[in-house]
């Protein structure tokens, strides 16, 4: 699968910025999806993770009840909406796919265990 991110930008802290990843193919409903960011110098980092249904959802404990992430598997789209942000949420966001054989339910938390990539978008949150 092929994915392209969309939707960063620059906004002030506590603003607001829905990112998108489109997916191509037909098989969207296969799998899993995940959102990570990363800064220069610093390892990826994980933020929310979808499992194939959209019923299964992870956030790391920086984002909790700031972000939402969302799949539309019709339109072969997973979402992340930001709100509230923070100069430290300022990092290159990428989205992930995992196929997944497993329960529909199943999400995954760490990079290593995607399959595919979007090439990433830019947030920057100023103070």
């Amino acid at each position: 699968v092929q994915l392209q991110a969309s939707g960063g930008g620059l906004v002030q802290a506590g603003g607001s910025l829905t990112l998108s990843c489109a997916a191509s193919g037909r098989s969207f409903g296969r799998y899993a999806m995940g959102w990570f960011r990363q800064v220069p110098g610093k390892e990826r980092e994980f933020v929310a993770a979808t499992s194939r249904s959209g019923r299964g959802i992870a956030y790391a404990d920086s984002v909790k009840g700031r972000f939402t992430i969302s799949r539309d598997n019709a339109a072969n789209t997973v979402y992340l909406q930001m709100s509230s942000l923070k100069p430290e949420d300022t990092a290159v966001y990428s989205c992930a796919a995992k196929a997944s054989g497993v329960s529909t339910e199943y999400y995954y938390t760490r990079s290593y265990q995607y399959d595919s990539w979007g090439q990433g978008t830019q947030v920057t949150v100023s103070s």
